[in-house]
């Protein structure tokens, strides 16, 4: 089997890629939220204990797990030249303004003896007063007052979000928001420069002009996707992605089933509303359904290397089923109670990780969804989520599959 193989949202799962969170939450400030995205400061100690479990219920089930942190490590360790090119890259990424600051910044990296340290410092986020050396020279310094130098990546244990792996290839994705798309560089250097993941067919490219993230991509099957045209991730990259997957002789994908859902922080993804966790099962919320605008993009047949696109006319029970091959049911998140559904919606209900058909992983917290869900004869494996959901993420959210068993 390949080292990248994810031609499934269900197939067993083999290897997965995390980040357990680390300093970068705890230089979350109150003004920095809103720019970074998060609703609220989780508390560390318990995150890191939550997301132990996290990890110790893949383990249970024989999942490998490869940390993001020790595979840009292995990736920087290649040659010196690597590391280099890293340090400068993500300096150039944190837009420093000051010429005398970015010099020392570089200075400071450079510094760094051991690759995991430097990249878990880059994560961290590099406060002034980290440059010991460093005094204010230049207006700029002067007048820029932020205690950071380059900012903390808190959302980098969603690793679901920056890149994606597609059959064998890999989709490194462009991220809606600034913040978001320095974390695309480690990525970038696991599938260039690490040994057993390097130089995958990309079908999409962080340069390029339009944003895609990796939580409104979900893999139905060798032939098909399903991606959200969302808050995060905009029609013509939808497009770009197709076309560079279509057009791919060494892809099998002939078609792209486009969910256009509402452009709004409750669903900023589709995975937070939509999840596949049997053969022909789906955790829904139902809000979503509801006015749910529904395209199919194709080769088109009687025009070289374009797209048709096509507006359906019915329902996701319907489209779905066509596309699987058997009847599909879409379990309720919530049940039939509103208010439930859209509470345990905010906290993530819906974005289920399947390890293999028929069983997930889900937070403990959204318990009447978690037994609608056995009701429908799916296991689930709950994990302690008080404070890894407050970043807006779920289990599916906070992992990256690497590797799944063909079904």
């Amino acid at each position: 089997m390949k080292a990248l193989n994810v031609n499934s949202e269900i197939g067993r799962l083999k290897t997965v890629l995390l980040h357990e969170p680390q300093e970068e939450l705890n230089n979350l400030t109150p003004e920095l939220l809103n720019e970074l995205l998060f609703d609220d400061i989780p508390w560390l100690p318990l995150a890191r204990i939550e997301h132990k479990a996290f990890q110790k219920a893949l383990i249970d089930e024989g999942v490998d797990i490869i940390y993001l942190v020790d595979a840009v490590s292995e990736a920087l360790s290649v040659n010196s030249k690597i590391r280099n090119d890293f340090i400068l890259e993500f300096v150039s990424d944190s837009n420093v303004v000051s010429d005398t600051l970015k010099e020392a910044l570089i200075k400071y990296l450079k510094s760094f003896k051991d690759n995991k340290e430097l990249v878990l410092k880059c994560i961290a986020g590099i406060k002034k007063e980290d440059i010991k050396s460093y005094k204010n020279k230049t207006l700029t310094d002067l007048i820029e007052t932020s205690s950071f130098i380059t900012n903390p990546m808190p959302n980098l244990y969603f690793t679901r979000d920056p890149f994606v792996i597609i059959g064998s290839g890999v989709a490194l994705n462009k991220m809606y928001s600034e913040t978001r798309r320095r974390e695309t560089i480690f990525g970038k250097y696991i599938f260039k420069y690490h040994p057993k993941y390097k130089n995958p067919d990309m079908y999409y490219d962080r340069d390029y002009d339009s944003n895609i993230e990796g939580g409104d991509i979900l893999v139905l099957n060798k032939e098909t996707l399903i991606v959200g045209s969302s808050e995060r991730t905009s029609p013509r990259a939808i497009e770009t992605l197709a076309k560079n997957l279509f057009f791919n002789k060494k892809a099998d994908y002939k078609r792209i089933i486009v969910l256009s859902i509402k452009k709004q922080r409750a669903c900023m993804h589709l995975d937070t509303v939509l999840t596949q966790v049997d053969y022909d099962k789906f955790a829904i919320h139902e809000d979503v359904s509801e006015n749910l605008e529904i395209y199919l993009l194709e080769k088109d047949i009687n025009k070289e290397n374009k797209l048709k696109a096509t507006k359906l006319n019915q329902n996701l029970q319907k489209v779905l089923t066509k596309y699987i091959g058997k009847e599909v049911v879409l379990i309720p998140c919530g049940g039939s109670d509103l208010i439930a559904a859209r509470r345990e919606q905010w906290s993530d209900a819906s974005n289920t990780l399947c390890i293999s058909p028929g069983v997930v992983i889900a937070y403990e917290r959204n318990d009447i969804t978690n037994k609608i869900l056995s009701d429908y004869g799916i296991k689930v494996i709950t994990i302690p989520s008080s404070e890894l959901s407050r970043g807006r993420g779920g289990p599916r959210c906070m992992s990256m599959p690497l590797e799944r068993e063909d079904i």
